[in-house]
């Protein structure tokens, strides 16, 4: 894996070893600009973190998963998510444009190669850049396998929720009209897309706070808050990119990851598995793992879907270092 294009320097930040070493707007064409930061070492080992969503977009915290003795690291938000301006813009963003965006930073960065980091819809995005792009991937870490199907989507929402929450799944199903009720996800992605905000607000709010209460093993509630969904507090902004994302299919082939895993045989990885990820479960994992044959499986026993689950952050920051030392044996 060759260094980045400013190999002759290898500074790092003593006063803050995680403060970004650059951050700036990148233009990537119609009309987005891109939020990009670096953190680490300028000589050190190239690797991007992918953050969740789709929407989500990353956080401080997410530095520190790459020891910055060790790694150039890059993180970037989304089209649409976090700092990237127009923030919550939906044209003209689908996978085929992050995947563009990624090779966009990376040849800015004078990267040959580099290490892709992902969790969740960043784990999609991790694969599907990787399946696009195999020789620029040195390596790849997963955390909470997603593979963008719809599948998934109905196995979490529609079997998983009304086994273990089934309150919840009642306040979930029951937020929407009687009519509506036969195919909740179509309903869901139609009412948050809605441009009025008597029709997108509640449904903004009543799928995002299902989505976090099944992402984490030991939630602090069960249920919705009914009354709530009509507030006039900040909407949450990822039920509007996941809904345009999900709609779509994640603008993918039916099962496109799993039938172009070939193209992953000569990446190694390591693939971080909470044991009760109600949202992506270990089967998804298994069933990846049994068709990348250079890959590993580590589960996480007590931990469900969030990276802040007990022991997850501590293994995805492991598997990072395991997987560098391994790739540049």
């Amino acid at each position: 894996m060759a260094p980045d294009a400013e190999a002759g320097k290898s500074t790092v930040n003593r006063a803050d070893p995680f403060a970004p070493l650059t951050s700036y707007l990148l233009p990537v064409g119609e009309g987005h600009e891109i939020y990009v930061e670096t953190v680490g070492r300028t000589n050190g080992i190239p690797a991007v973190y992918l953050h969740g969503g789709p929407g989500s977009g990353c956080q401080p915290d997410h530095r520190r998963l790459f020891d910055p003795e060790r790694f150039h690291a890059v993180l970037f938000d989304q089209r649409g998510a976090g700092r990237s301006r127009p923030k919550g813009r939906r044209e003209h963003n689908t996978l085929a444009h992050l995947i563009a965006d990624m090779e966009m930073i990376r040849d800015k960065l004078g990267f040959q190669r580099w290490m892709v980091v992902g969790g969740s819809w960043g784990a999609t995005l991790a694969l599907a850049y990787a399946q696009a792009h195999p020789d620029r991937v040195a390596g790849i870490v997963l955390r909470a396998t997603f593979l963008g199907t719809r599948a998934e989507l109905e196995n979490a929402f529609l079997d998983v929720l009304p086994r273990f929450y089934p309150g919840l799944s009642h306040d979930f199903i029951h937020a929407l009209a009687p009519e509506e009720r036969a195919r909740p996800l179509d309903a869901y992605f139609r009412r948050i897309l809605d441009s009025d905000p008597a029709i997108h607000g509640p449904a903004a709010r009543a799928w995002n706070v299902t989505e976090s209460i099944l992402s984490e093993h030991r939630p602090g509630r069960t249920r919705l808050d009914i009354a709530a969904l009509d507030s006039a507090r900040t909407l949450p902004a990822t039920p509007f990119m996941e809904a345009h994302y999900f709609q779509n299919d994640c603008f993918m082939k039916p099962n496109q990851l799993m039938a172009e895993a070939g193209k992953l045989a000569s990446i190694p990885g390591i693939i971080i598995q909470g044991r009760y990820d109600l949202l992506c479960p270990p089967a998804t994992s298994h069933a990846l793992g049994e068709v990348w044959p250079r890959s590993e499986i580590r589960v996480i026993e007590g931990a469900g879907h969030s990276l802040y689950d007990p022991g997850i952050r501590d293994v995805v920051m492991k598997a990072i270092a395991d997987l560098a030392s391994k790739i540049n044996e």
